[in-house]
């Protein structure tokens, strides 16, 4: 695909074109968003220290630079962003927007490695604009990770540090493979994020193997933002610098096609051993969910088959079954039009029975055909918000005639809230291409996860959860995955 890259400077964004060229897809543009009038914009997004340095980027990998002024601010920060005028957010839209315009891109490089928080709203933008957003460090092991962006030739010096036992006059211009093994044991010690993912510090890459030329900097001052005594905040301005031709027998490539590295770090949302650990607990109470007389029934009906839904029994843990929803009623025999009934029958039985469309929690999707998974999901997706419930799709053979047919589990807490307790619904809804998650094709999350958990106040305040209480909890935890 042709991709244009986001840029801040830093390590991460360089690392992450890297990983696209050596995944086949080819850097076309760049694209960077830089202060008004500051050096370090204080944004929940975007990385600004070292912007006077960025139109060299375009200068050292020879291609079109974009750049917008940051114009918003951090105005919805909640988990799920939604299009919100003036937020810093909406720059990054019309920037990649223009790119799009002008260069005809079909994908986004994104240097994330941790934050939900960017990854949300980058995918946000990306979805708006019918762009792939490709993260390929994302969730990939931070000590791994640093060693190999240092062994495959990135060389990157620290240009901020804001943590404890990161000192502005001792370590802003290091190396950054001179700093790794001081960044390893701040990170035994301290639980400093290896990669800086804290916040911890800022890098700025002067080469790499995409790099055509090398970036210099010739000059540059130390400002400290903060004098605290024992985590000062300091960063570097560059003054003067300059591009250097590198030497011929320097290949100015990437990786190998078919080298990226394709390691699991899965978190505690993901993990097989948690999935595992709850299996047995949950497959009897699902089960148990299925008497004999709550099959769907099918009834010929003027030579039509009619295909009536049923509702498994409601557990005491809030789940209930809604099986056999079809559109066999349609008056159009197309997918499309037996998609849009199926969801009117769907509502009309979750009305009946004091349900929700955001309580769907998974969908089983039977289609007699793959070829009409893309129509149908242009129907589907409009029915659910951000966080569409987990689904598995397989092709089955159905009735003649019928196109689909869905199961749907609905979850909501049957009992009222204990004190000190509360409810919390996750969902991993991963739509970038990396390395991590598998390839989202289609309207639905990864997975989901309800659960109660109990609270304790911690010093500092927010909010912990207590040991005890929470292994309790983990018996009414359910991991859903998609097959």
């Amino acid at each position: 695909m042709k991709v244009v890259a986001l840029i801040s400077g830093g390590k991460d964004s360089c690392y992450n074109m890297m990983q696209c060229v050596a995944a086949g897809h080819r850097i076309v543009a760049l694209a960077n968003l830089r202060p008004a009038h500051t050096d370090e914009l204080d944004s929940y997004m975007y990385q600004t220290v070292g912007h006077q340095a960025i139109e060299l980027y375009a200068e050292a990998m020879d291609l079109p630079l974009y750049r917008r002024t940051i114009q918003g601010s951090s105005l919805d920060t909640s988990r799920n962003y939604s299009k919100t005028e003036g937020d810093e957010v909406e720059d990054l839209y019309e920037l990649l927007c223009l790119v799009k315009e002008k260069e005809g891109v079909e994908a986004v490089s994104v240097g994330a490695i941790l934050s939900d928080y960017q990854r949300v709203r980058v995918e946000n933008v990306c979805l708006r604009l019918g762009l792939q957003p490709l993260a390929y460090l994302w969730r990939r092991d931070q000590e791994s990770l640093l060693s190999e962006m240092i062994s495959s030739d990135l060389h990157a010096i620290l240009i901020k540090v804001a943590a404890f036992g990161l000192d502005p006059e001792k370590h802003l211009g290091k190396p950054l493979a001179d700093m790794e093994p001081y960044l390893k044991q701040l990170s035994q010690k301290y639980g400093v994020h290896i990669c800086g993912e804290g916040g911890e510090y800022e890098t700025f890459t002067l080469d790499c193997p995409l790099f055509k030329k090398k970036i210099v900097i010739d000059a540059a001052e130390t400002v400290i933002h903060s004098a605290d005594a024992f985590a000062p905040v300091g960063y570097l301005r560059f003054t003067k610098m300059h591009t250097e031709n590198k030497d011929n027998d320097v290949v100015a490539g990437a990786l190998p096609h078919g080298s990226c590295p394709c390691q699991s770090a899965i978190d505690k949302m993901t993990e097989e051993v948690e999935y595992a650990d709850q299996a047995e607990d949950n497959q009897q109470e699902f089960t148990s969910n299925f008497p004999p007389h709550t099959v769907s029934v099918l009834v010929i009906n003027e030579g039509r088959y009619d295909l009536h839904p049923s509702c498994s029994p409601r557990s005491s843990r809030g789940y209930q079954w809604i099986s056999g929803i079809s559109g066999l009623q349609s008056q159009d025999p197309g997918i499309q039009g037996q998609t849009s009934a199926a969801f009117v029958q769907l509502q009309s039985e979750l009305d009946s029975r004091a349900w929700k469309m955001k309580d769907i929690i998974l969908v089983h999707l039977y289609v007699s055909s793959m070829e009409d998974f893309g129509p149908l999901n242009t129907v589907y997706k409009k029915h659910f918000g951000i966080n569409p419930p987990a689904r598995v799709c397989v092709q089955a053979p159905l009735p003649a005639g019928q196109r689909l047919q869905m199961d749907c589990l609905l979850h909501d807490w049957s009992e009222p809230l204990k004190e000190g307790c509360f409810h919390q619904k996750e969902a991993l809804h991963v739509q970038s291409l990396s390395h991590w998650a598998p390839a989202n094709i289609g309207p639905y999350s990864q997975a989901l996860r309800v659960r109660l958990l109990s609270t304790t106040t911690r010093r500092g305040g927010g909010y912990g959860v207590d040991r005890l209480n929470l292994m309790a909890a983990r018996k009414e935890n359910i991991m859903l995955k998609q097959a």
